[in-house]
């Protein structure tokens, strides 16, 4: 199978979610309805953006297209953005709403105990802006997208690309928004729910309880998703490593054992890598233990894109 036949040296499209990240990993068990002590740290986040940065660290091309709010936060996210090496030309500034922002609380041992966000900023990015952006399209190699987007506009994505005759790489994001992608599921060429997001676009109960069993219930929702016309199908499992079917196979890369720090833009990470791989004639196997490598760099990151990411540190990493 020819996995990814669009040409490399042209730039990733990637439109989504972008905003502000702060992380609280508590020192002790959570007490509810009081204040928990806890070391907290702030970074640039948003799927969208989080996977055009990791792109463009790695030597990808990348454009973003999301909105900020008229703000400084949304200023520096832009300018740090941009300083990675992602063209943000194309960003929509909006004076009616705050830049994006998220907030989790993660328990001691890196495990998100829950989160909240505050996303309603890119009702700005209608079906009518992306058609203003449809040379974007055509001159781009693969679009991705996330499901922070509205329901239309995820629609209007996907037909732009498809009239591009581009792949589209679609991440649910959540399990509160993951169902916005089930009717473009035969569109698309990827797709990377992580075990719970796979749950809700298949109707499956994914067993999560142990090892063997959560492989084998991860490959039942993957080869399902494959069966509604998903050319390529990953399903994370955290430790437990990642899951994917195509047509033709169906593999498990293992997890790297790693310290967790906190897993905000681990998944990411996974899937920026693999796009790189893929993008670059590496087989998907291979394609995804870089994936694989990246999520436990960032895991062990303060931060949701690790810094110094490369395709040395991606090997070198998996030498270990």
């Amino acid at each position: 199978m020819d996995y990814l036949p669009t040409p490399a040296d042209l730039p990733v499209l990637a439109l989504g979610a972008a905003g502000i990240d702060v992380i609280g990993r508590l020192e002790s068990d959570l007490r509810p309805a009081t204040s928990n002590p806890a070391r907290i740290r702030r970074s640039y986040g948003g799927v969208a953006r989080n996977v055009a940065e990791n792109l463009a660290r790695l030597g990808q091309e990348v454009r973003l297209l999301t909105v900020v709010g008229e703000d400084e936060a949304g200023r520096e996210m832009l300018a740090h953005t941009a300083n990675a090496g992602v063209d943000v030309s194309a960003v929509i500034h909006t004076p009616d709403y705050p830049t994006g922002f998220y907030m989790g609380v993660v328990d001691s041992g890196g495990a998100l105990q829950f989160a909240v966000d505050d996303m309603r900023l890119l009702e700005e990015m209608t079906p009518h802006y992306l058609q203003a952006q449809e040379a974007l399209f055509k001159s781009s190699s693969l679009v991705f997208v996330d499901a922070n987007l509205p329901a239309k506009t995820l629609k209007a994505a996907v037909n732009l690309a498809k009239r591009a005759k581009i792949p589209i790489c679609a991440d649910p994001t959540s399990t509160a928004l993951a169902a916005k992608l089930a009717p473009l599921l035969p569109k698309l060429f990827l797709v990377t729910p992580n075990g719970k997001e796979a749950g809700v676009l298949t109707g499956l109960n994914l067993d999560a309880s142990e090892r063997k069993a959560a492989r084998e219930s991860a490959r039942q929702a993957a080869r399902l998703l494959v069966s509604q016309g998903v050319k390529i199908a990953l399903v994370a499992l955290a430790e437990f490593g990642v899951v994917y079917a195509t047509a033709e196979t169906t593999g498990h890369i293992p997890a790297i054992r790693t310290r967790i720090g906190d897993p905000t833009g681990a998944g990411d990470a996974l899937t920026a890598a693999v796009l790189f791989g893929l993008l670059n004639d590496i087989p998907l196997d291979d394609a995804i233990r870089l994936g694989v490598s990246a999520a436990s760099l960032t895991l062990r990151h303060p931060g949701s894109v690790y810094p110094e990411l490369s395709l040395e540190a991606l090997y070198d990493q998996l030498l270990v």
